[in-house]
This record gives C-alpha cells, structure tokens and sequence, in this order.
C-alpha cells in the first residue's frame, strides 16, 4: 500500500477543514445548539418524558445522527467533486495511487471530521441537557461506522454529481426528511400502529434507534437489527465503489 500518498490526500483533506473551519465545524455546531434551544427547552419543558428520559436529552442522539448523516455525505461529496471540478483528478487517476487507497483517504478524513463533530456536538449537548451514556464502545461504534458508511454514500454522490447543486440533492431532498422522519425527534412507538409500520421502511429508524440505545439502553428495534441495518448500508456502499472504479464511471473531469 502506498503509505506516503494516502497520507497525502487524507492531510490536504484534513487541512481544508480547518481553513473552513467555520462552515466546517462551527456552523454545524451553532445549528445543532439551537435545536437544542428550541426543542430541548422550549418544547421539552412541555413534554413528558419518553421511555423514562427527559425530552431534552431524548432527542441528543438523533440530532448527532442528523448532523452525523449530513455532514458525512458533504465532506466526502465536495472532497473526491472539486478535483473533478477542477481538472486535477487526472493527476490522481495517473498517481501510481490505487482505488482502495484513493477512497481510503477521502473517505477516512471525511469520517474523521464527521467523527470530531459529533463529539463535539455532543460535548456542546451536556451543557444544555444532563446526559448519560450506558454503553460508551457501542456508541463509538455505532458513531464511527454511521461515519464511515454515509462518507462512502458521499463519495458516490462526488463522482455522480456533474453541478454542485447536484451534491445538495440527496441530503437535502432524501437524507434530511429521512432523518426527521426518523425518529430523532420522537419514538416511533409514540405513533399510530400503521404510521410504526410505516416507519420501518425507513432506513434511517435504524441508525438513530441503534445509537440512542448505546445512550440511554431504550431503542424502538432490537439492537441486533440497527447493527445489521447499518453494515448493510456499508456493504452496499462498498460494493457501488467497487463498481464506479471497476467500470471508470464518471471518474474524469
């Protein structure tokens, strides 16, 4: 494996983010705060707790999970689209640099900084709401391959989008209602029993059920279930990148 060029492309990456670190960082953050104004505190203050936590740090996970989701697809989109964008991925396409290290560093930086955002995010929740964390690995496990998995589903946007309005389509469009659909705001056994059956086709009921189980040890699915909704994504995404780089699609400028 070449060391030096993974290397390479994973600090031009991590360096980007932190010459926007305002857009990068501090924007998603200041968002996510005031979710937690706004729900947590206005609202929760007139909800009832659910499944025995108080509302305020009931919604902590899904907004992770929101700002996990959206962030992971929008670094890993815009870091393998703007060197389509500019002409330079013909540099990389004639590196003596592999498929499996191109999409290791690109996508590895771009889950490390959805990764320190969420726990920053996290750290921001416990000055708002009291929080707890009954399973800490599961929660690094569930946060780290929920990274991992939509920066894949990002790189596949990168190389289909031919606009960059194209790389705010799925996150704005299928991603985003998804993840409010999702239960993040809500426990889907709050729902009528046709809307609960409804809302387990949605993929995204697994995610932020898996990881506000690692919080709080309460989940709307079994466990088992949300880790295997989740690695299924990862293999699924895998093997699309295997695809794009095995057929050369869209991969020049």
């Amino acid at each position: 494996m070449n060391l030096h060029a993974v290397r390479a492309i994973y600090r031009f990456e991590m360096a980007r983010a932190w010459r926007t670190l305002m857009q990068s960082v501090i924007s998603p953050v200041i968002s996510t705060s005031l979710y937690f104004v706004v729900f947590g505190a206005a609202i929760g203050a007139r909800i009832p707790e659910v499944d025995g936590v108080s509302y305020g740090a009931f919604i902590v996970p899904g907004l992770v999970m929101l700002s996990l989701l959206t962030q992971s697809i929008s670094n890993a989109s815009f870091g393998i689209y703007f060197p389509k964008f500019t002409g330079t991925i013909y540099e990389l396409l004639s590196a003596p640099v592999s498929a499996f290290e191109i999409v290791l560093s690109y996508v590895g930086a771009a889950a490390t900084k959805s990764v320190v955002l969420g726990l920053i995010i996290l750290a921001t929740a416990w000055l708002f709401v009291p929080l707890r964390i009954e399973h800490p690995v599961w929660m690094l496990l569930f946060l780290v391959l929920t990274a991992v998995t939509f920066s894949l589903f990002g790189f596949i946007i990168g190389i289909w989008a031919d606009g960059f309005e194209k790389l705010q389509v799925v996150p704005l469009l299928i991603v985003t209602p998804l993840t409010f659909l999702g239960g993040s705001f809500y426990s889907i056994g709050m729902l009528p029993p046709f809307w609960q059956t409804v809302a387990l086709f949605n993929p995204v009921v697994y995610l932020v059920s898996g990881f506000r189980w690692s919080f709080y040890g309460t989940a709307d699915v079994h466990i088992a279930l949300s880790l295997g909704v989740t690695f299924a994504f990862l293999a699924g995404s895998l093997a699309v990148v295997a695809w794009i780089f095995r057929t050369g699609y869209r991969l020049k400028a």
